[in-house]
């Protein structure tokens, strides 16, 4: 059995990725207070390398936007016939909003 520093919670929200040269858009499947579990376009250029940093606006559904600053844990291709990726991010010192969001969605 699989064990996490933090609950997860599952969420359809959107995200941006900050510095990369096409297709930034994300979607987000899961959070915790220090991880987000994500999906990618496939098909871009944009590689997450485990170890690597990248930065990420979250887009909340009330139209606000959190900054993170996060490091890629892992990040696996899905079949040929998949148009997707999935990546696991750890976020460096969540921010306070970002804390708060999480708390209200308990």
């Amino acid at each position: 059995m699989e064990r996490r520093r933090s609950r997860r919670i599952t969420v359809n929200l959107k995200a941006e990725r900050i510095s990369c040269t096409e297709n930034c858009s994300v979607f987000i499947e899961n959070l915790s207070k220090s991880g987000i579990s994500m999906i990618t376009v496939a098909k871009n250029k944009n590689h997450y390398v485990p170890g690597s940093e990248i930065d990420l606006e979250l887009e909340l559904s009330n139209g606000e936007t959190i900054s993170l600053n996060c490091n890629v844990k892992w990040a696996y291709e899905n079949s040929p016939d998949d148009l997707s990726n999935n990546v696991g991010l750890e976020i460096v010192d969540p921010p306070k909003d970002y804390v708060e969001f999480i708390n209200a969605l308990r």
